[in-house]
């Protein structure tokens, strides 16, 4: 299945909205695109579902295309449209989107939800603890907690290898894992893109250099790579948070099927490691073919969720 058939690209929209809402910081970018309008309300057909997709969150690639095969095997009509998480949270609160399976709640999207709480439900907590960190491989033996990156910046080129600048772990980063444990002066959150860290974290890996980077559990990556993570002395990105399915409010009462369906579903950190990877596998342009496999090795699962 070709990866863009199904997506419909909207940022600008949303994203000029969520600006309205102080939950954008960056300009809209002036490209035309747009996003209709969500089945809430009950005004559409209960089998029309539209799920947002923060692509490069591989959890959240992996629960999404899971929920596409399974609701299409039952006769739904969905639509998965590809927006960063600030426009995710804007259309889902404004009934334009009908679900979002990834939002990491009650700290890393702590912002959207003060904001747009009120305008939203959580249909399900699929899969906890959820935690961020930052990460090195196992081969860096001097460095096993965040206090320990201070004396050896030189080791990494004073570099701590981000994601997008707008997600919930470069804001915790920032804001309160570098001034807890005094790395400002000493280092420099680079921002990037999921992939992009992701490609530079197994570039390293594979010429055993120092590498330091954001990242987040549940991930591939620790069962793929030779990975630590860095002990949180200090506490710093708080607590570990749940991994939920947000929609608009009213939304159990207009597709109450669906609703049932979604408060059954949960993932081990070993089920939801075993989709990754299969999706790792399969490629891009290929997920929906993985989530199809993986449903059939995992059949007792599924069908648990669909009583």
């Amino acid at each position: 299945m070709n990866r863009t058939s199904h997506r419909s690209r909207g940022t600008l929209l949303l994203g000029c909205i969520a600006v309205a809402l102080t939950l954008v910081t960056t300009a809209c970018s002036g490209q035309t695109a747009s996003v209709d309008s969500g089945s809430g309300g009950g005004k559409a057909d209960s089998k029309t579902v539209k799920i947002a997709l923060v692509e490069g969150w591989d959890e959240d690639t992996a629960a999404t295309y899971l929920w596409k095969e399974i609701l299409e095997e039952r006769g739904y009509k969905v639509d998965v449209q590809s927006l960063d998480v600030a426009s995710t949270f804007t259309g889902v609160a404004n009934k334009q989107l009908d679900l979002y399976l990834d939002a990491w709640l009650p700290s890393t999207h702590e912002s959207f939800w003060k904001k747009l709480g009120p305008k939203l439900e959580v249909t399900s907590t699929w899969y906890e603890p959820a935690d961020l960190n930052l990460t090195v491989p196992t081969y860096v033996k001097d460095v096993n907690s965040i206090a320990d990156l201070k004396a050896h910046a030189s080791e990494f080129g004073g570099d701590i290898v981000g994601i997008e600048a707008g997600s919930g772990l470069m804001r915790l980063t920032r804001d309160s894992v570098m001034p807890a444990y005094g790395l400002k002066g000493d280092y420099q959150l680079t921002e990037s893109s999921s992939s992009a860290m992701l490609s530079a974290l197994q570039g390293a890996v594979a010429k055993k250099k120092p590498i330091v980077v954001t990242l987040w559990r549940p991930h591939w990556a620790y069962a793929k790579l030779p990975l630590k993570v860095l002990k949180d002395t200090k506490g710093a990105y708080g607590k570990p948070d749940s991994v939920q399915a947000i929609a608009p409010k009213g939304f159990a009462s207009d597709h109450p099927e669906l609703a049932g369906w979604l408060k059954n579903f949960k993932l081990t950190s070993a089920q939801l490691g075993s989709l990754e990877l299969l999706i790792q596998k399969k490629g891009t342009g290929h997920e929906q073919e993985a989530a199809k496999e993986w449903i059939a090795e995992n059949k007792s699962v599924v069908d648990s969720w669909l009583t």
